[in-house]
This record gives C-alpha cells, sequence and structure tokens, in this order.
C-alpha cells in the first residue's frame, strides 16, 4: 500500500528500505533487538549446518532476508526455502512437516519457545545470531513516510516526528498495561510478556540500530538480496537529512 500510494506512512520491514524508491525514515523509533528477541526464531530437527530444507513464514520480509544472510555467511549455503504459514500445537512437529527447519515470527514463535521444553526441537533467536556474527544489534521495521507526502506538506515534518515520538514514549510508559492485556490473547504469563516488551524488543532508532540496520544491508546486497544500496532519509524535527546507507 506504502508502495502503491494508498497509504502514506506505514510501519514496515526495513528491507523495504532499498526496495521502494523515496521513501523517509522517521527518525528515533524502531522494532529492534539489541540481543535476543524471543519473536523471531528457528526451530530445527538439526544443528543449522545441517539443515537442508527449510520454511520460511511469510510474515517479514525482512526476517526472511535475515534468515539467507546468516546461512550464506555463517554456513557457506542456503537451504531449499518454501513460504509458509507455521502451525504450532504442544507435542507436534506439524510446523516442520514438510522442511528440516522453519522461521517463526511474532505470536507462533512466542508461543513455540514457551513449548520448547517439552518438543525435540533446537530454537535460534535470530537477533542472537545477527550479535554474534556482526556484534550489532538488530532492526526489524522502522515507520516511513513516501517522499510526496514530504514534499506536499513540508511544514508539518517537525509535528509529525513529534507526534509519533510521543506516541512511543506513551506506549512504552503503558508496557504494562499492554503485557496484561496480550497475556489473556495470547495465553501466555503476564510476566513473560512484561519481559518480553520491557527486555526483548528495543524501540529506539539510536546510532547504535542505525549501524545494525545499515550493515545489513551491506550484507543483502552482498547476497544479491537487493539489486542495489540507496541512501538513507531521515525526517528531522528540522526537515529531511539523508544518511548514506
Amino acid at each position: 500500500m506504502l508502495r502503491s500510494g494508498e497509504c502514506e506512512i506505514a510501519l514496515i520491514p526495513v528491507i523495504e528500505l532499498q526496495r521502494i524508491p523515496g521513501l523517509r525514515i522517521i527518525p528515533e523509533i524502531a522494532v529492534a533487538s539489541k540481543n535476543r528477541v524471543r519473536s523471531v526464531l528457528i526451530a530445527s530437527r538439526r544443528p543449522l549446518e545441517e539443515v537442508r530444507t527449510l520454511t520460511l513464514d511469510p510474515s517479514s520480509r525482512t526476517s526472511q532476508a535475515l534468515v539467507k544472510i546468516l546461512f550464506l555467511r555463517r554456513y557457506g549455503f542456503l537451504p531449499e526455502c518454501a513460504e509458509r504459514h507455521p502451525e504450532v500445537s504442544v507435542g507436534s512437529h506439524n510446523l516442520l512437516d514438510e522442511a528440516d527447519a522453519a522461521l517463526l515470527i511474532g505470536d507462533p514463535a512466542m508461543k513455540l519457545e514457551s513449548q520448547a521444553g517439552g518438543l525435540d526441537l533446537k530454537i535460534y533467536d535470530l537477533a542472537e545470531e545477527w550479535r554474534a556474527m556482526t556484534s550489532l544489534p538488530f532492526v526489524f521495521a522502522v515507520w516511513a513516510v513516501r517522499s510526496d507526502t514530504c514534499a506536499s506538506a513540508p511544514g508539518q515534518a517537525p509535528d509529525l516526528v513529534n507526534d509519533f515520538i510521543a506516541a512511543k514514549r506513551a506506549g512504552v510508559e503503558h508496557i504494562g498495561v499492554i503485557a496484561t492485556q496480550y497475556s489473556a490473547d495470547l495465553e501466555l504469563p503476564r510476566s513473560e510478556l512484561l519481559n518480553y516488551l520491557s527486555q526483548n524488543v528495543n524501540y529506539d532508532l539510536d546510532m547504535e540500530n542505525i549501524a545494525g540496520m545499515t550493515h545489513y544491508f551491506d550484507l543483502a546486497h552482498e547476497c544479491g538480496l537487493i539489486a542495489q544500496l540507496g541512501d538513507l532519509q531521515f525526517i528531522e524535527k528540522e526537515g529531511i537529512t539523508e544518511k548514506t546507507a
């Protein structure tokens, strides 16, 4: 929808910053992880270096590219990949019926992690794997604005940035309330969700996270997952600034 102009602002997988031309990034806000994220996992029957077939959850293009980078850079090969929406149930390996390993994202990953002790599976946290390989955090998503939207109302950019930063702060201040709500929805303990939202997910687009994001773009380009590297443009409170990816 952002690409076609059906919407002006969207939370997008970061890989799309290199695939959709003319986007501006809202600064200081991201969905990232400094180390262990818990909601983006590979579940595998065997060690990753022995995996030959891999099921990819289609929920995040960024995470799909990250998996491919990890295999290519760390193990020198890419398993045969196929997309499939995962199904996770206690005592069942149905998510691995057709593959050696599977990429899980979001709620299915959280639920699987809570069940992992009862399943004969190896669990790999992708943010941890990225940190081990690069010594950098990983950014999964950012808020992006179409450039024509910025051009049509340049004077509104400071207010837009301030509103989004205020929304982030409000969300962080209410993590306890959010954890309570989603505990019932996901059937997971509130303490587990509170820890996840406060310790595993990072909501900043600081210099360390930007360094992780730009390194991810470099490796994605080297692995042939994006055609070319473009400059990153940020909306700042004073206007628009550029940073080379």
